[in-house]
Formats: structure tokens, C-alpha cells, sequence
């Protein structure tokens, strides 16, 4: 049966397993949503295409399962870019199908007109094509989910001419079961014998290995002290006694690296932002492990490199049998070093560590959160020791201001009935304040931590740092919780530590979203 193929595309996304959409609707996508709900597909209206972005990438990032979104010609996608390059940096699974105009070279002037629009998309995702007809805008569909599975997830952008979203179309191809590929290099025979002569093996551990199981075993066999990167944290347990936590970006962990003899980096870029230094600062072999091929001959240049599944990795290093009875690492050395860093990080930031503290306390277990780009989140991701992976989500690589709230609605359209939480400063809320609408729409129980401290903080504090003047770092805010009672959420604005842990306790049982106002003085 022939239908309209932007009806016919919301039915090939629902075989391939979408149930959700988030984007909004213009003349030119117009019938791209015709199918949406005779599909059987919910969409999520989004008040701005960076905010329908970020959405699909928190329920990406809760979920698994690619986030797909909806956007319109021109400055429907060039307002979501922003989402689909954080997504690229954090290797976010993001199908966004835009619609486009048919000719742009002979005819100028249009409505929503860009010179190149598939090009412009593509400077910030993995692939960005456009579609001439039905048969192709499904293989590139196929192409998309498969990618997803089988290699390093990226987000995609998929252009469809408007002309060809209203012609008629044959019904998509239905679904061909698909398994997810394990990557798995051939020999890694050869890490028994490093393992085995070793008297400091190091693991660093981070976000592209999914669980924690095998991650434990390995640590347990080989006696290895370890450290996650902050998209890591959560792999290896807070009580694990040769564990240095997430402060690989402490400048004196060099000097720990440095005493290993063997470091054996998996599912890791890497990158500035992990290490915040040019050097890792090992002078022993240095083992990577990763599922891209790019992250192999980076900078670090490993004299060992493995194309491999992290998951996979140490699951087949656990079947080589390593064992050892004890290593040159001493807990107390480990205990002592992260007490130090722990102190740092609070001198740094004075006051932040205990109301990380507060606020971890009093979370259920199982809490998903979604952080941005704030002087709390830095100071938690070092501090805060999480019980499971996957569960802290921040804006790591491209560090886009305004994340949290739209990644954490989407976290918790991808989770319903389980806690989720955004954590966001106050220059970042006013970024993508408007979807507050939506949380309160859809009835989340949504607790969003808003810290005001006045200004841009940690921007003000690296002008110090440089002998700048400090300038352009404040902002006139509004009463947040006013704000946020406009919009028809729940709003609290707690004296105390204990206060806050009431508010947000009372805010994950809430009917609605609530905005929990706290400045640096709830420390006292």
C-alpha cells in the first residue's frame, strides 16, 4: 500500500524498534509527522530543536537505544547541531531526519534556505546524506541502525527533499533480525606474559565499556590498581581498596602513572578532557584498547594496540587465567592519595563537596543523572563515587552549556517510573529553560538542582588565574522559582543541607518537575 513517505518513514522507524520521537513540526517536516501516531510512536514536543536534540540524546544515553529526533529545513537542524556534535564527542547513538528543499542551486530566496544543508550537518556527526528517493532514504535508515550496533555509535543525519517526503511510496522493508557484532581482536596472548611480569599493572577504565563484571574479575585476578575517567565512574567500586577514583585529571596522578609498569588504557579516548595535560605520564608500556581505530594511533602512541569490544577485552583477558597473589601497590598508599585529591578538590572549590555529599546521601539507588556544565557538576564528577555505570551523564567532550534539563527529560521518557535528576548552573538553565514546559507537560517527577552562584564562575576564576580583569561573567537572573511556577512546576529553595534532602525526596514522588534553588550559602 502506498503512503506519503514521511508517513512511510514512521513506520519503518517503529519496525526497527522507536517508540519515541522528539522534535517539532513545521510546514516543511509536516509530513513527516502524518504516520507518527498511526505508527504507534510517541513524540515529545520540544520548544526548541536544541532542546529536542538533547533530549534524544539523554534517552540515548538512559535507554541504549537510539535517540531519534524531528526537525525542519534550515534552522530546524541548524539549531539541533549543537546536540548532534556533544553526541558525536560522546559517542551517542542520534538518528535526525530533517527535511530540505528540493533545488537550491537555480532558485534562491526561499524560505528556510541554506547553501548546503546535508554539508553543514555533516562538519558535526558521523554521516550526514541526503535522500533522492524512497529506496534510498530506507537503506540509509538501515544503514543508520546497523551502524549503531556494529561500530562506534555516532549520530547521523538523514535529508529528505520535501517533495519527496509528499510523493507516494511503497511500504519499507521489514526488519532483518540483527545482532549486535562483537569486535574482538585475534591474540592478546601475549598481555599474560606483561600481566604476569608486572609488579604495578594499571587499568584505566572508561565510558565505552558498558559493564562492570568483568571489570571487578580482572582486578581481582591481576592485583592492578585502577583509575575510571569521569564517563567511567562507577565501573570499579568505591571500596575496591587499589581504586584512585575519577581523578585522572589531577595533575600530580601523573606522578602515579608514573610509578606503574604496565598501564592498560580500555574503552578510553583519552582525551583533553580527561586528563586536562599532554602527557598521560607513564614511562612503562602503555596498552589501548578500543572499538575506534582513530583512538589507536592518537597522540599517546601505545606500543600495544588492540581493536576490540571493550566488554569483550576483558572478558577474554579474564579466560587467559591471570592470577597473581598480591602486587607492588599498598591500599593505604591508594586510601591516602584520594583523601589528598578529595581535599584539593574541595580547597578549589570551597563549599560544592559537602552539598555533593548531601545530595548523593539521599538519593535512591539506581538514580540516573544528568549533570551540565557547572562548578558543581566539575566538582562531583571527581568527588561523587558512583554504584554502577552508565548512570552520570554530563556533556564531556563538546561541553555545551544547557545540557542537563532537556537530556534529563529525555533520561526520564526512556525510564519511567525510576529517579532521574538534572544538575544545572545558572547560566547554563537559561540556555534551554523553555523545556522546563515540557517536563511539565509530560508529568515527570523530575527534581532539577539549579546552582546560583551568581555568575560564570569558573570562567571568572580562570581570568584570575590568567591576570585578566575579570569581565562579562555576571548576568542579571530572574527569580528561578518564580520562573519555574510560571511554567507550572513545583519550586523549593532550601536554607540547609537537610532541607535540601527533604526537598528532593519530596520532588522525586512529586506529580511534576520541581526546580530546587541553592546558592553557596545552604552550606551555612
Amino acid at each position: 500500500m502506498q503512503k506519503p513517505l514521511g508517513a512511510q518513514m514512521s513506520h519503518m522507524l517503529k519496525d526497527r524498534g522507536v517508540d519515541v520521537i522528539f522534535g517539532i513540526p513545521g510546514v516543511h517536516n509536516q509530513e513527516m509527522y502524518r504516520g507518527i501516531e498511526e505508527a504507534g510512536i510517541t513524540h515529545v514536543l520540544a520548544r526548541h530543536e536544541q532542546g529536542a536534540g538533547f533530549m534524544a540524546d539523554g534517552y540515548a544515553r538512559a535507554t541504549g537505544k537510539p535517540g531519534v529526533a524531528y526537525v525542519i529545513t534550515g534552522p530546524g537542524l541548524c539549531n539541533i547541531m549543537t546536540p548532534m556534535g556533544q553526541a558525536y564527542s560522546d559517542s551517542v547513538p542520534m538518528l535526525v531526519i530533517s527535511s530540505c528543499l528540493d533545488e537550491t542551486a537555480a532558485r534562491k530566496g526561499q524560505l528556510h534556505q541554506m547553501k548546503d544543508q546535508r554539508a553543514a550537518a555533516e562538519t558535526v556527526c558521523d554521516w550526514s546524506e541526503e535522500a533522492h528517493n524512497a529506496q534510498a532514504a530506507y537503506t540509509l535508515i538501515d544503514r543508520a541502525f546497523t551502524e549503531f550496533m556494529a561500530k562506534r555509535a555516532r549520530p547521523k543525519s538523514l535529508v529528505v527533499p520535501i517533495a519527496q517526503l509528499e510523493a507516494p511510496a511503497l511500504a519499507p522493508p521489514s526488519a532483518v533480525p540483527r545482532q549486535p557484532g562483537t569486535l574482538r581482536a585475534h591474540n592478546i596472548y601475549p598481555l599474560k606474559g606483561l600481566l604476569a611480569q608486572a609488579k604495578r599493572p594499571l587499568f584505566i577504565f572508561g565510558g565505552g565499556l558498558r559493564d562492570d563484571e568483568w571489570v571487578s574479575v580482572v582486578l581481582g585476578a591481576t592485583k592492578a590498581a585502577s583509575f575510571t575517567t569521569y564517563a567511567g565512574r562507577g565501573l570499579v567500586g568505591a571500596d575496591a581498596p587499589l581504586h584512585f577514583g575519577a581523578y585522572l585529571a589531577r595533575p600530580s596522578s601523573a606522578e602515579v602513572v608514573a610509578q606503574a609498569d604496565l598501564v592498560i588504557a580500555v574503552g578510553t579516548e583519552l582525551s583533553e578532557g580527561d586528563l586536562w595535560r599532554d602527557h598521560l605520564g607513564h614511562t612503562c608500556p602503555l596498552v589501548r584498547v578500543d572499538i575506534d581505530p582513530d583512538v589507536l594511533a592518537d597522540r599517546h602512541r601505545a606500543e600495544i594496540t588492540y581493536h576490540y569490544d571493550a566488554d569483550a577485552f576483558l572478558e577474554d583477558l579474564h579466560s587467559l587465567d591471570i592470577g597473581r597473589a598480591a602486587s607492588d601497590w599498598e591500599a593505604g598508599h591508594v586510601a591516602a592519595t584520594r583523601a589528598r585529591w578529595r581535599a584539593e578538590v574541595d580547597a578549589e572549590r570551597p563549599g560544592i563537596v559537602p552539598v555533593c555529599d548531601a545530595l548523593r546521601d539521599c538519593l535512591p539507588d539506581g538514580t540516573m543523572i544528568y549533570s551540565d556544565m557547572t562548578q558543581f557538576a566539575y566538582t562531583a564528577k571527581e568527588v561523587w563515587d558512583m554504584d554502577r555505570p552508565g548512570h552520570w551523564h554530563h556533556p564531556y567532550g563538546f561541553g555545551t552549556l544547557g545540557y542537563a534539563t532537556p537530556a534529563a527529560i529525555g533520561g526520564a521518557v526512556g525510564r519511567p517510573n525510576l529517579p532521574t535528576i538534572a544538575i544545572i548552573g545558572d547560566y547554563g538553565f537559561h540556555y534551554t529553560m523553555a523545556e522546563l514546559g515540557v517536563a511539565v507537560e509530560l508529568g515527570l517527577p523530575l527534581p532539577i538542582i539549579l546552582w546560583d552562584n551568581g555568575k560564570l564562575k569558573e570562567i571568572e576564576d580562570s581570568m584570575v588565574r590568567a591576570q585578566i580583569a575579570p569581565n562579562a561573567v555576571v548576568a542579571r537572573n530572574p527569580d528561578f522559582c518564580k520562573l519555574a511556577e510560571a511554567f507550572g512546576a513545583h519550586s523549593a529553595a532550601p536554607k540547609s543541607l537537610e532541607d535540601m534532602q527533604k526537598a528532593v525526596k519530596a520532588a522525586l514522588a512529586a506529580d511534576r518537575p520541581t526546580l530546587i534553588y541553592l546558592t553557596p550559602e545552604v552550606v551555612g
